[in-house]
């Protein structure tokens, strides 16, 4: 059998796209928690982390956390496989000229990058449900600390920090051209699911960008000051739009539009496309 047709194969396996399924309801359902998080940075004075892992361990706290976390984790699983599938179609598909190799070269860079994502947040989810959890700030500074003490290791933190604000700026320019509806079937929507769909694309998207480039800025700035602990994450991203004039407000406006795209991976998870 080919890689195309095992790839063929395995992304269109019920048991997968089930899994996968939950996998974008979990990933929604954590940017919702994040949203809540930031929210309760700008009004409520919150202690924990507005990120990834302060939603997780919010999860965790909560009666039959675990498990659940669990869930979250083999969903995020099944996603990264699923993006593995489709990674496979892209590498044996016929490409024409150089234009399409160019666009699938993009997305294949693309696909893998989202598997990663996938896969990490996995990883974190399975550690908070074994109760091995952290910060995912500091474990980030941790990381930067030792990159920057290689050689050429702040070339390298710099080259990251290039590509989150890359990936923040494709964020935005998807959500204002509207190409997360290439992302979502809505042929079997409603015109009200529809329209809601269109909107929080293009709320979320932007905002999720606008975060991202906060997070790569940080981390850029934590390789040429040589300092780790500006590499906060998206946490640090929070704190600095609440630090900045109007805090309270631009903070609160960064996690409706969160709160956007993580109901617009809410819909995906309903109506799904490869």
């Amino acid at each position: 059998m080919t890689a195309s047709g095992t790839a063929a194969r395995a992304g269109d396996s019920d048991a997968l796209q089930a899994l996968a399924r939950v996998g974008l309801a979990a990933y929604g359902v954590v940017h919702l928690l994040v949203a809540w998080l930031a929210l309760e940075l700008a009004w409520g004075g919150g202690r924990g982390s507005a990120d990834q892992s302060g939603a997780l361990a919010t999860l965790v706290g909560q009666p039959s956390g675990k498990p659940l976390l669990w869930v979250v984790a083999i969903g995020l699983f099944a996603l990264a496989l699923w993006q593995l599938a489709e990674l496979l179609r892209l590498r044996t598909a016929p490409r024409d000229s150089g234009k399409d190799r160019s666009k699938a070269a993009f997305k294949a860079a693309k696909t893998i990058g989202t598997a990663v994502v996938y896969l990490a947040l996995g990883w974190s989810a399975a550690r908070f449900a074994t109760g091995s959890g952290g910060s995912s700030a500091g474990q980030q500074q941790q990381a930067v600390s030792g990159v920057l003490g290689w050689p050429g290791g702040r070339f390298w933190v710099v080259v990251v920090a290039a590509v989150l604000i890359g990936i923040g700026v494709y964020h935005v320019h998807k959500g204002l051209t509207r190409g997360f509806l290439d992302d979502i079937d809505t042929a079997s929507a409603s015109p009200a699911a529809t329209r809601t769909v269109e909107r929080v694309g293009l709320v979320g998207f932007p905002a999720k960008g606008v975060a991202l480039v906060l997070v790569g800025v940080l981390l850029a700035w934590a390789a040429f000051s040589f300092d780790p602990a500006k590499a906060s994450g998206l946490d640090g991203a929070m704190r600095t739009v609440l630090s900045a004039p109007a805090g309270q407000w631009l903070l609160t406006l960064v996690a409706l539009g969160i709160v956007a795209f993580g109901a617009f991976l809410l819909l995906r998870a309903r109506y799904p496309q490869r």
